[in-house]
């Protein structure tokens, strides 16, 4: 994973001991992966927490990104046979991608430039003088190098001013200086493309700003980059020149001598046409990187909360995905999310047959015991909800409207096509949204992350970090909760830790070979699952009624030893440490300390023995819209209306009122304090109450108020 230096650096950044750093980055080398890091390695790390853990790969990450762009110039310039033991010194020593390339620079392979051509036609050595800035006369000095290629005292000085403003571009101190005025003073300014006002309507906002860079917050610079990405904007970040042509100044010009006059005018066409363009460059990217992980961190956080959204349970589930002109897909799943029935109603316009769809869903609540009713929340969603909450049924069911995101991505892939061979997407979105209801976790793990609809210009961000990050997200969800070994599917056991595609693929071949799994130690039979994957994996697996009580809880087996010994300390069994707490309260843990096994893994098996397999997720609540509200015009300012939160960005969140248009709540109304991060209040499907405040019908614009609102 990583050099020792880095080690140190990776502690300086993070501002975590050295030795901590040390051992979690040794457990990576050593094929650990962070979810198990964090849980089963606490006395190694001194304690990591997983966000700590992650922060250690990631920089671990970046750094090996470094060495990879380090090799590459060492090679480039030691083929150059440029590469002095200084270079090759400070490039080592060199752990900052725009100190590298300042480094690399003058020796960088390029274009013919205007300075090359000067170059060639023979003017270095005027360069060379001019740039020295002694009081000669410079028309008596350019005459020896007018010649066949250079016809003039004019050409001659032009030429030299090309090589000197190269030098000053590829000089360090002049790159550093002008980043200082961009990083105190830089503009980003955007402006609306030469006809382009109608067209980018969209990006209205946009068409005249200007603020200070290090103030633009990142959604506002995504707007803007990818309004310039569509041909509508014309984005630029800037300094005040004079200030950094008064520093360069500064730093190159000597006296006021003809030649001091000669490097001034090299100074000032250097910095316009190389140093300023080369160094926005640099800040477009920083910036967008920095909005980028600002986004990320958004859509990641987003993503937690979506994936750990209150699951149902096993219940027998009737989902529906609702429509007009081609009906309402019923499908009835049982316990197990196993699609036992589907069949089509038409209770909406154009065929309104009422009656034949009541009786249907009545016939099917009773033949298949169903507990609950899942509703999809997209077209006719509204509708559908209130002809089912006023059928007469004869047994109690639960309503639920579940988020239809990426539902229909789902059901056109190949997971959900190996899952429903015989069956059409409007079979295989209605079984996603019932499955939803059952485990949020267990179903979206089938889907693009960036499908479900809670990220923030997650199509304009880095897209190889972006996929890292939910990877992250995803598997430290799918850890943290625990993961039926018997019901789970393939896509959801690639996320427990150590698995990944082909072991999870192979566990579900060895179930339909031979059955349930009876116990942890039977992961040893899988192909492919060695020492090491049964280390990683197993104590994120449960096996519900299991021989062993310790196999569905998230003891990890090398420690079922030491629970083994606590039994047997106070003359018990393991389930009856498991079941009574007066005996769990006699456990003296000090007892059980030994060199591998210390107090934060015996408190963490204490706490488990307490409420083994226990799903951490809160159960799920019915929610429903106000009766009144079904559409955008049904609006009024000033009403109160529950709601439900779909997404959460940096300036406010988005809530559902029932009317097929998403209001936002802006940062400024969350609270009648202030609130610097909106997940600070609201989490994602939080059921709130909200004002309405104004109704844009024309452009489709909800505005939302929390404040004051019970």
């Amino acid at each position: 994973m990583t050099a020792t230096n880095h080690t140190t650096l990776i502690s300086q950044r993070l501002s975590i001991e050295l030795k901590r750093v040390a051992a979690a980055l040794k457990l990576m080398d050593e094929g650990a992966t962070i979810p198990f890091i964090s849980r089963y390695r606490k006395e190694a790390t001194g304690n990591l927490d997983e966000v700590q853990v992650t922060d250690i790969f990631n920089e671990a990450t970046k750094l090996q990104e470094v060495d990879k762009r380090k090799d590459a110039i060492l090679k480039s310039m030691e083929e150059q046979g440029k590469l002095t033991d200084e270079l090759r010194n400070r490039i080592t020593q060199c752990f900052v991608l725009s100190e590298l390339e300042d480094i690399y620079l003058p020796y960088k392979p390029k274009r013919r430039t205007r300075a090359t051509i000067a170059k060639e036609k023979g003017l270095e050595s005027l360069a060379e003088i001019i740039v020295k800035q002694r009081f000669v006369d410079l028309s008596q000095t350019a005459i020896p190098f007018i010649n066949g290629q250079v016809v003039s005292e004019k050409e001659a000085l032009e030429g030299a001013r090309d090589i000197i403003a190269e030098w000053i571009c590829e000089n360090e101190k002049a790159r550093n200086t002008v980043r200082g005025v961009y990083e105190r003073e830089a503009v980003i300014s955007s402006k609306v493309a030469k006809d382009k006002e109608a067209e980018g309507i969209k990006y209205k906002d946009y068409f005249a700003l200007s603020e200070p860079l290090h103030k633009c917050p990142s959604h506002r610079l995504l707007a803007m980059r990818r309004g310039e990405a569509e041909g509508f904007l014309r984005v630029s970040i800037e300094p005040p020149m004079e200030a950094s042509i008064a520093l360069l100044e500064k730093l190159f010009v000597k006296n006021d001598s003809d030649c001091a006059q000669q490097v001034k005018l090299a100074i000032t066409d250097s910095y316009k046409r190389l140093l300023q363009p080369a160094i926005e460059t640099e800040f477009a990217a920083a910036s967008k990187e920095k909005a980028d992980d600002e986004a990320i961190r958004v859509f990641t956080e987003n993503l937690r909360q979506l994936l750990l959204a209150s699951p149902l349970g096993q219940k027998s589930v009737l989902a529906v995905d609702p429509g007009f002109r081609t009906g309402c897909k019923v499908v009835c799943l049982n316990k197990q999310g196993v699609l036992k029935h589907n069949d089509t109603i038409y209770p909406h316009p154009p065929e309104n047959d009422k009656a034949a769809a009541a009786k249907k869903i009545a016939s099917l609540v009773d033949a298949y015991k169903i507990d609950a009713i899942a509703i999809g929340n997209g077209t006719a969603g509204r509708e559908t909800e209130t002809f089912v909450k006023n059928l007469q049924l004869n047994r109690s069911v639960q309503v639920f409207v579940v988020s239809e995101d990426g539902a229909s991505i789902y059901s056109a892939s190949p997971v959900a096509r190996e899952e429903f061979p015989d069956y059409d997407v409007t079979v295989r979105g209605a079984v996603s949204i019932g499955r939803r209801l059952m485990d949020p976790l267990a179903e979206l793990v089938k889907i693009d992350a960036k499908s479900i609809g809670v990220g923030q210009y997650q199509h304009d961000v880095d897209q190889s970090k972006l996929k890292r990050s939910l990877d992250q997200t995803v598997e430290s969800c799918v850890n943290m909760v625990g993961v039926n070994l018997n019901t789970a599917s393939k896509q959801l056991l690639t996320y427990v830790s150590g698995l990944g595609p082909q072991l999870a693929q192979n566990i579900v071949d060895w179930r339909k070979q031979n059955g349930a799994f009876a116990t942890r130690k039977q992961l040893a039979e899988i192909p492919r699952l060695g020492a090491k994957a049964f280390e990683q994996c197993a104590g994120f697996l449960r096996i519900s009624q299991a021989q062993n009580p310790l196999d569905n809880s998230a003891v990890h087996p090398e420690s079922y030893a030491v629970v083994e010994k606590m039994a047997k300390d106070l003359s018990c069994t393991v389930n009856d440490l498991l079941a009574k707490e007066e005996l769990r309260k006699q456990l003296v843990l000090q007892k059980y300390v030994t060199e591998k096994v210390g107090l934060p893994t015996l408190n963490d098996i204490l706490k488990e023995l307490a409420k083994p397999g226990l799903d951490p997720r809160q159960p799920a609540k019915v929610f429903e819209f106000s009766a009144d509200v079904h559409t955008i015009g049904d609006l009024q300012v000033g009403m109160e209306l529950p709601g439900i939160v779909t997404n959460i960005t940096n300036f406010g969140a988005f809530v559902d009122v029932g009317v097929k248009q998403d209001g936002l709540v802006h940062i400024s109304q969350l609270a009648d304090r202030y609130v610097s991060n909106p997940s600070d209040i609201v989490k994602l499907h939080q059921h709130v109450k909200v004002c309405v405040t104004e109704v844009d019908i024309g452009r489709k614009r909800i505005q939302l108020s929390m404040k004051g609102v019970k």
